[in-house]
């Protein structure tokens, strides 16, 4: 089988949803499984067991998995946190290092320079820090896990693939601990494809290769529905008398609808009048305010952290030219137990939180500001101490 058709079939591979009690099998007899499910597939009993010789279950990486404490933090706070002048600095030489590679981008994808320079410092500070976890051992602690399972086993057999290809060492590869490698942090399955050699020397180096993994990180957002030379995030101020109930990504009205409703660009012109968007305030009605055109909803797509995403959307305005945003005077953000406890409130009352996790994630939100508005306060799901006290 060539490589277009096995990736190919790679891709239209639907993997089984892995039950508690089979994902928590001894690890070497599902690694064995992992080998005869390759050798299924048509890769040579040579291949695969040079491929998995030597893989060990890696208890740091489930550490890892389980202490993402930073998307914990408010969205002022995170910012301040990752954005530095400092990185700030080194975006713009990295931008005029690299600019003949962002030209090309901006000709093929119609995507601003400010947005990969954003995902390229957030991920690795500009390829400094790549990560260190060997990539192969952190896939199959993964799919071994019970936890997301689904997600991370198909990465091992795009993995082989790379494997097989020449472009992955099972000993030597490393990169982040949830298996992703290189400058812009991408799976094995995003490499397979959306791997693109920028540099013209015959192979796609993400590691090595800054317009390898800018050009890659370009394709792959080009593939999630990025449009084509269109705003992202703008921020706005907002009138204090705004109806707050309707912020948020389920709201969507024309940039000219949210004018005449209040809403004014803090510096220059609106970006694209005609748009459909949304109104974000990541720390309610006293904080930030933005207008979300379309193309932030793609953020979602490299990460579901909806701090995450903000935080690298603004950035990319900052790199744009963007000013500091106004950080107001947000209320506190709740700790992680009273996040806990209010997610638990809003449980029981029969709204669909999530998990319990102590993470202000968007079904989080979306139960704060109904209850919000059920109980006749400002509905714009931020939580607060007062709203945990009335329930």
């Amino acid at each position: 089988m060539n490589a277009l058709a096995k990736i190919a079939l790679l891709g239209s591979l639907t993997f089984p949803t892995i039950a508690t009690a089979d994902c928590d099998r001894p690890f070497n007899r599902f690694v064995a499984d992992l080998e005869q499910e390759a050798i299924a597939l048509g890769y040579t009993r040579r291949t695969v067991q040079s491929f998995f010789d030597g893989v060990t279950r890696d208890p740091s990486v489930i550490r890892a998995d389980r202490a993402q404490g930073v998307f914990q933090l408010p969205f002022v706070e995170f910012s301040r946190r990752l954005i530095s002048q400092n990185r700030i600095d080194l975006g713009v030489r990295n931008r005029a290092k690299y600019d003949a590679v962002f030209a090309q981008i901006e000709r093929d994808y119609g995507i601003d320079a400010g947005v990969l320079l954003a995902f390229w410092a957030f991920e690795t500070d500009y390829g400094a820090f790549q990560g260190d976890f060997n990539t192969l051992n952190a896939l199959v602690t993964l799919a071994h896990d019970c936890r997301r399972p689904e997600l991370f086993r198909p990465q091992i057999f795009s993995a082989l693939e790379l494997y097989r290809m020449g472009d992955f060492d099972p000993d030597t590869t490393t990169g982040a601990w949830a298996g992703e490698i290189g400058m812009v942090q991408m799976l094995p399955g995003d490499i397979l494809e959306n791997g693109v050699d920028a540099d013209g020397d015959g192979r796609v180096r993400l590691k090595t290769s800054a317009p390898d993994a800018l050009t890659s990180a370009a394709k792959m957002l080009s593939q999630f529905g990025w449009q084509p030379n269109e705003p992202w995030l703008q921020e706005i101020s907002l009138p204090t008398d705004f109806d707050w109930s309707q912020t948020g990504l389920e709201t969507k009205k024309s940039v000219y609808q949210w004018a005449r409703l209040g809403a004014t660009p803090r510096s220059g012109e609106w970006l694209n009048t005609r748009a459909e968007a949304s109104i974000v305030i990541p720390q309610g009605r006293k904080g930030p305010a933005f207008i979300a055109y379309p193309n932030f909803e793609v953020y979602f797509e490299w990460n579901q952290s909806f701090v995450y995403v903000t935080n690298a959307a603004y950035f990319a305005t900052r790199l744009e030219g963007a000013q500091v945003f106004a950080a107001g005077s947000p209320d506190p953000g709740l700790d992680d137990e009273t996040m806990k406890r209010l997610q638990t409130k809003l449980q029981g009352l029969g709204y669909d939180v999530g998990k319990i996790d102590g993470i202000l994630g968007a079904k989080t939100r979306r139960a704060v500001q109904a209850e919000q508005k059920r109980r006749g306060l400002p509905a714009d799901a931020w939580p607060t101490v007062e709203l945990v006290n009335q329930l």
